[in-house]
């Protein structure tokens, strides 16, 4: 499915929730635990949602279910009526910051949540409703820190390793790896450019569209921005919608890697306030921009990203401007 097609489907979901505690007295949480440091490599099939990764899991012995696989979500998230269903146990009340706003939610503990061979536990884990995920759940980056996350596209499977555990992979394009820097549990890659302007990179597989910030928009003005006549409905985990503006990126620059005509959708995203990255070009590479890449390696430990190229050319999936127009969606 191209992001034109998708683009005219439905609303676009976007999810990168991160928690932090409202100001009351409350008790200590468990900490989440991270998957043995001796884990080897757990590979498993993913499946498409609109163009986002789900991965099969099963919660304290019952399952499957799917999950979707976002690694723009500093936290793990459940379905209410997943978690009802298992009579999971209520945590604290907390603000979840999705990439629209801020919002007060109910959380649970989940004592066990296994991907294959690998099995963590997340303590104050948000409730949300199913029909806002899109999923039974997503899984986020509080059981990955000192992982190494392989998203294969071509063959559709993500593999997990410990970051400090060397796995040999079998490539056909060229390989290309960037260095990133971490903030609030994200990487971003801060020497990017688009269309020649500065600007900062947040990898994010939750998203189905790229998203770019105001102040990017506000830069690229001045190289006659692409502008589609028609705006969109991002809506977010928690069902809170924001309407934005779609262009035509001319060339992203990570690196050596160039992207050209890329659809954005601009808008004034909470995620960005988040992130302290409000003020300054800043962008989310959503998967829309991803699914160009045979392979993307995502190693937290280390911050680096492993991109492959595809054998034939890597902007065929990222010209769906060119092929289709982009309708309204409500």
């Amino acid at each position: 499915m191209t992001i034109a097609q998708l683009l005219a489907a439905g609303t676009i979901l976007v999810a990168s929730p991160a928690l932090s505690d409202l100001p009351a007295p409350i008790p200590a949480s468990i900490p989440a635990t991270a998957i043995d440091s001796t884990t080897t490599t757990d590979e498993v099939a993913i499946g498409n949602r609109g163009d986002r990764m789900t991965v099969s899991v099963s919660v304290g012995g019952n399952g499957p279910y799917r999950f979707l696989v976002d690694t723009g979500s500093e936290r793990t998230v459940i379905s209410r009526q997943l978690a009802d269903r298992l009579r999971l146990q209520d945590g604290r009340n907390a603000v979840l910051h999705s990439v629209i706003g801020a919002k007060s939610v109910q959380t649970v503990f989940i004592p066990r949540l296994k991907i294959s061979e690998s099995t963590i536990s997340v303590a104050d884990a948000p409730a949300l409703e199913a029909t806002h995920i899109g999923a039974d759940g997503l899984l986020g980056l509080d059981g990955l820190k000192s992982k190494r996350v392989l998203f294969d596209f071509k063959a559709q499977t993500m593999s997990i390793t410990p970051a400090t555990e060397h796995v040999a992979q079998k490539t056909d394009g060229q390989v290309i790896v960037v260095r990133a820097k971490a903030r609030k549990g994200r990487l971003i890659f801060t020497e990017a450019r688009v269309d020649g302007e500065k600007v900062a990179v947040i990898i994010d597989t939750g998203s189905q569209v790229t998203v770019g910030n105001l102040a990017l928009k506000a830069r690229l003005m001045r190289h006659n921005l692409e502008t589609t006549p028609d705006p969109l409905t991002i809506e977010s985990v928690t069902g809170e919608t924001l309407v934005a503006d779609v262009s035509i990126l001319k060339l992203l620059e990570l690196d050596s890697i160039h992207l050209d005509k890329l659809p954005v959708a601009f808008a004034d995203a909470h995620i960005f306030k988040t992130l302290d990255l409000d003020k300054k070009p800043a962008l989310l590479l959503g998967m829309n921009a991803m699914r160009a890449f045979d392979q993307i390696s995502i190693d937290f430990a280390s911050r680096k990203v492993r991109f492959v190229l595809p054998e034939t050319s890597m902007l065929d999936d990222v010209r769906m401007a060119e092929a289709a127009p982009i309708r309204a969606l409500r």
